[in-house]
């Protein structure tokens, strides 16, 4: 039901399920493309997307036990959500501390700033904090500032230089670190 002081349906956030994966698939493309896709060439970009958005290497990664999941829905529709991966694949040293990695925070463009970035951030962070986790990294494309801005209203730092392929393309990259102890 919308809300009667903003004319808006609320939403609503819950964990992934199964069903969720073709349209978890389709906004993880689509929220990509719309942020990024004029970097790249149609061959890369494609060679990423068939490899990254699929339904079958989306339902790989909601089967996959090292990954946690939460969806912002409204209307019963995808509108954005948060990936974390429960060991981290950056190669960047931080000795015996235990770290997450935020691997995606993706919304549908008409959802940018209306606070599901904020929710599904605290999400990802109560979630480290309650499984122990001393850190959480995540990468942001070096030209990104808005999102860069985001993280670092939310505690994140700066940590170190990164990159990140779109199939044969390399991106420059920023390794964002947030220290939870």
């Amino acid at each position: 039901m919308p809300d009667q002081a903003t004319g808006t349906s609320p939403v609503l956030y819950r964990d992934v399920n199964a069903d969720d994966t073709a349209a978890l698939a389709a906004l993880g493309r689509e929220s990509f493309c719309d942020a990024f896709a004029h970097l790249y060439s149609a061959e890369n970009l494609n060679l990423f997307l068939d490899r990254v958005y699929t339904s079958e290497a989306i339902a790989a990664e909601i089967a996959n036990p090292q990954r946690l999941y939460r969806i912002a829905e409204m209307d019963g529709a995808l509108v954005g959500y948060c990936k974390l991966a429960l060991a981290t694949g950056f190669e960047h040293d931080l000795g015996t501390r235990r770290v997450l990695d935020l691997s995606q925070l993706y919304m549908r463009g008409d959802m940018t700033g209306k606070g599901l970035g904020d929710t599904l951030t605290r999400w990802a962070i109560a979630e480290a904090r309650a499984r122990g986790y001393d850190d959480i990294l995540l990468s942001v494309y070096s030209e990104n500032y808005g999102a860069q801005r985001f993280y670092a209203r939310h505690g994140f730092t700066k940590y170190a230089d990164t990159f990140f392929m779109v199939g044969n393309h390399r991106d420059e990259e920023f390794l964002y670190r947030l220290a939870l102890t």
